[in-house]
């Protein structure tokens, strides 16, 4: 096959030789019956032709085949010396008849008009955004100067510089170009079929603006984000929604004369700024397009959308080439307490560790040298050549799709974007460190170097469900990304001191009680959502009066305990003061209207009565035990141990063994005494002895018997004997996921 031109439905993704990745996907996209935009392709046989007929293929190679890419200044002058030599060339009469004839054929209307390389929208490299796209291009004379304007992009020196990185020969790499009917976008943006951040692959993400979608891809925009769960019966279901207010929009200059000056920016109504671009059911109908993308090409796609007159229409897609890429070399390294000097998004994970380097040019690219921390108001692909050198990237702009995110995330490079100062507040020649996994920068260099290595049991699903235990909001979206069933234990107290940080009975009493539920709520839909539709296990609050103390007007409340810890805590305090406790009911069943995974856990229960009354108010509250709402009990007290038939006749649905209180009591050790630390051991025979009797009496009784305390991440031994007893899951600490799946896998004969 060797012409001109193509249209899309003559092609498919066996001919990326001819049409280029983006060309070839098109057109296996339209005959797949995926809503494409009509259009056709100047194939890569074009360009050569031009080449050879100009002589300017020699050239080139004589240019490239001695350049160093490295040498920032000559690339430069060589790029510039190409493409000012391919713009003046003149196109061979007759492939410029034509494209000429095609833009007719098309409807003579606005195109869009893409490069589309032959090692483009490839699985082992995207090449985003290297070469030139030209949107809203009208008039026949103009897409034939749009054409020419994408081979010249072709050497870029962004261009140029990322073939050699990846290891692509010039003279293989050729170009062909797509001209699109021009979907004029009320909305439009970018989805990931895949989280792409964490790679989490039971989420989708939509990131949308209003008009075009260039804005969200240059970062200049910050966009709304969709996160949506991807059923494993082909379901799709709206998790959370971030709406970001959008000042101006991208839209098409009417009054445009040639191809480099047809968009233009103009004001977002002022009632549609703060509002969100997408309705939930756009959301999900664009969600399920993007989940017949997937399955037809069998990998994770990144994929570009427009939304025209409520019709949704796909524009590109090309596999996502970063998953598994991002590997945490290194972590960081805190004290206790230490604050963030700034916070982002976490666009790529990992930390790195360096000299700040502000670049607010493409030109002072220079400056950034191997190990530095590159900060920018925005990359683009011309930042390519400074991106990889340096040992971490912090942006002012930008969202998790825009070129910041994807590049880093394809280079293993550590990323913060959407900061919105990092270029005002952090000092140039400063030691900072960023943690790409959770959006922050801190002062000093804090990272420290982390093995990494591939678990045996990455990807395995055992019988026994491997939980995780949490408290901290920020880190739920990473570690919902590991290879764990739920979270076996959500700690309430972290949200609570550091979320809300006032005294509930301080808020009661100054009519703010509402307020402190609702802010409850939202600490929990955050990992309710992130871990969608695995378990979450809310642990009702354990705070002990000397902690509640530390909360803002606690004082007034508390009182003073010669042993807080066996003191006024736990179900004895949610019984005594029922308005109290209902501000966590309030805030459960407010979380519940949109995640039904959350469920709920009481702990320190002294006496049978206790769990009995406490079921009976939850049950009074509509919080029943049922298929979608689990009600466990935490096992500390030896009273659990010696009377569990009693407990379970209570109607709990299961029990959560906290070690560490359990082993306190029955040995009588004070944990944080370090005189007494040598005999503090959840192996000792009597604590051995009442797990068992605890994991044997619920298998028995056929309820739920888990593990939430620390010992099962301090000794794998201890998690085999669990296994052994018949223990139905083992929650541990985000760092021992995959060891403790790993030994779990092993035990069950999975593993060898």
């Amino acid at each position: 096959m060797s012409k001109s031109i193509l249209w899309f439905q003559e092609v498919d993704k066996t001919h990326v030789a001819l049409v280029g990745g983006k060309g070839a996907n098109l057109g296996e996209m339209l005959r797949a019956g995926i809503p494409v935009p009509p259009g056709f392709i100047v194939t890569a046989d074009s360009y050569y032709s031009f080449l050879v007929s100009s002589g300017l293929d020699r050239e080139i190679n004589g240019l490239l085949g001695s350049l160093d890419p490295n040498d920032n200044n000559r690339l430069q002058q060589v790029s510039e010396h190409i493409k000012e030599q391919m713009s003046a060339a003149p196109m061979p009469p007759a492939i410029a008849a034509e494209i000429r004839q095609a833009y007719k054929d098309l409807g003579n209307g606005p195109v869009a008009v893409r490069s589309s390389a032959t090692a483009e929208d490839l699985p082992e490299a995207s090449f985003a955004g290297q070469q030139s796209t030209f949107l809203n291009v009208q008039g026949d004379d103009n897409v034939v100067a749009a054409v020419q304007g994408c081979w010249a992009s072709l050497f870029q020196a962004r261009a140029i510089f990322y073939r050699v990185q990846q290891g692509f020969d010039h003279g293989v790499v050729k170009i062909a170009v797509p001209v699109q009917r021009m979907v004029q976008s009320q909305a439009a943006g970018v989805m990931f079929t895949v989280e792409p951040t964490y790679g989490n692959r039971a989420r989708l993400l939509i990131e949308a603006v209003y008009g075009l979608g260039e804005a969200i891809v240059s970062g200049e925009v910050k966009p709304d984000i969709y996160f949506v769960h991807k059923g494993k019966d082909g379901t799709v279901r709206l998790l959370k929604t971030e709406v970001s207010p959008q000042e101006w929009q991208l839209v098409r200059n009417e009054q445009a004369t040639d191809h480099e000056s047809s968009n233009i920016r103009v004001p977002v109504p002022a009632d549609k700024r703060e509002a969100a671009k997408l309705t939930e059911e756009q959301v999900l109908a664009l969600a399920r397009i993007g989940l017949q993308v997937e399955s037809h090409y069998g990998q994770p796609q990144d994929i570009e959308w427009a939304m025209e007159g409520g019709g949704l229409y796909i524009v590109q897609s090309r596999p996502i080439t970063t998953l598994g890429k991002a590997s945490a070399k290194f972590r960081i390294d805190l004290t206790d307490g230490e604050k963030p000097i700034l916070t982002g998004s976490p666009a790529s994970p990992g930390a790195g560790a360096g000299l700040v380097k502000i670049v607010l040019d493409p030109s002072e690219l220079g400056k950034v040298e191997k190990g530095d921390v590159l900060v920018a108001e925005m990359t683009s692909p011309d930042y390519v050549p400074a991106m990889v050198r340096a040992s971490a990237i912090v942006t002012d702009r930008g969202g998790r799709t825009c070129h910041a995110a994807i590049v880093s995330r394809e280079l293993g490079v550590p990323c913060v974007v959407g900061t919105e100062q990092a270029t005002s507040v952090l000092r140039e020649g400063a030691e900072v460190s960023v943690d790409g996994s959770r959006g922050h920068i801190y002062p000093g260099l804090k990272v420290r170097p982390e093995e990494a290595k591939v678990s045996p049991a990455a990807g395995l699903k055992t019988k026994t469900r491997v939980y995780v235990n949490l408290a901290v909001p920020e880190l739920a979206e990473a570690v919902s990304a590991q290879n764990c069933d739920g979270v076996g234990l959500l700690r309430a107290e972290f949200i609570i001191a550091n979320h809300i940080g006032v005294h509930p009975r301080y808020m009661i009493d100054h009519g703010r009680g509402q307020e402190w539920a609702d802010k409850l709520a939202q600490g929990l839909e955050d990992f309710a959502w992130n871990f969608y539709p695995r378990p979450v296990v809310y642990r009702f609050t354990d705070f002990k009066t000397n902690e509640y103390r530390g909360l803002k007007g606690g004082d007034a409340y508390e009182g003073e305990e010669e042993n807080p810890m066996l003191g006024y805590r736990g179900c004895s305090r949610y019984i005594a003061e029922r308005d109290v406790f209902q501000l966590e009911i309030d805030a459960i069943r407010s979380a519940r209207q949109r995640f039904e995974n959350l469920w709920v856990m009481a702990p320190f229960v002294r006496t049978v009565k206790e769990m009995a009354d406490i079921k009976a108010i939850l049950d009074e509250e509509g919080l029943r035990s049922s298929d979608k709402f689990k009600v466990w009990m935490m096992v500390e007290v030896p009273s659990n141990i010696i009377l569990l038939d009693k407990f379970i006749d209570t109607g709990i649905d299961g029990i959560s063994i906290g070690s560490n209180d359990l082993t306190q009591l029955t040995l009588g050790v004070d944990r944080d005494n370090q005189r007494l630390a040598r005999l503090f051991d959840e192996r000792d025979e009597a604590v051995m002895l009442s797990l068992e009797k605890a994991i044997v009496g619920c298998k028995r009784r056929g309820i739920t018997a888990s593990i939430c305390g620390q010992a099962p991440s301090v000794y794998p031994e201890l998690t085999r004997k669990l296994v052994e007893w018949g223990i139905t899951s083992v929650s541990v600490a985000p760092d021992m996921i995959d060891t403790t799946r790993e030994i779990v896998a092993r035990i069950e004969g999975l593993l060898q």
